[in-house]
């Protein structure tokens, strides 16, 4: 008897936790990092993960990103366009700089690899700053984008306020010779 009460007291504390994760990501103007939660709620990084899985199973749109996570929100992103483009590395940054330049922001990246399938990754690439953050832990980490596994072919999930915006975005790509129709 005493046990249920114990496993009851620690499934609410889970649920209180998570509960707090949720009101931290709503009100977080950037992703939070996993080690910043784990410090915040008192428990390991590990658990954070796990808490994270839950919230997800349960319908929670958190996305996991190179600078934490974020809780997306389908309502406020506006209109949405896949773009299919291809480039080398060192046209990252103009890429990315252009489609933030044009109001858009950059949801994720994903390639078609043919063997593993579709591959996708959140990014949440919303202004130069995100553009220099990004690139400067690819080179931190001395790793290679994504986009290297199909020879520089890929898609980006774009969100702009309208899709007016999203025109210029897709005008302006094509105009330097990104976008693959």
């Amino acid at each position: 008897m005493a046990e249920g009460r114990e496993e009851k007291r620690m499934q609410m504390d889970g649920q209180t936790r998570r509960e707090r994760m949720i009101q931290l990501l709503q009100n977080a103007r950037e992703p939070i990092p996993g080690a910043r939660l784990a410090k915040e709620m008192g428990v390991s990084r590990q658990v954070i993960v796990q808490d994270i899985a839950l919230l997800r199973a349960v319908d929670k749109n958190i996305l996991s990103t190179n600078k934490g996570y974020v809780l997306f929100h389908r309502q406020a992103e506006g209109c949405t366009r896949s773009f299919h483009v291809l480039h080398t590395d060192d046209q990252i940054v103009d890429e990315l700089c252009t489609i933030v330049d044009c109001g858009g922001s950059v949801k994720d990246v994903t390639v078609a690899h043919p063997i593993y399938g579709q591959i996708s990754v959140d990014l949440i690439i919303r202004s130069r700053m995100d553009v220099e953050n990004f690139v400067s832990q690819v080179k931190a980490y001395q790793t290679k984008p994504l986009n290297n596994l199909t020879d520089g072919e890929h898609f980006h999930t774009v969100t702009a306020v309208s899709e007016t915006a999203l025109d210029r975005i897709e005008e302006e790509l094509r105009e330097k010779g990104y976008l693959l129709d």
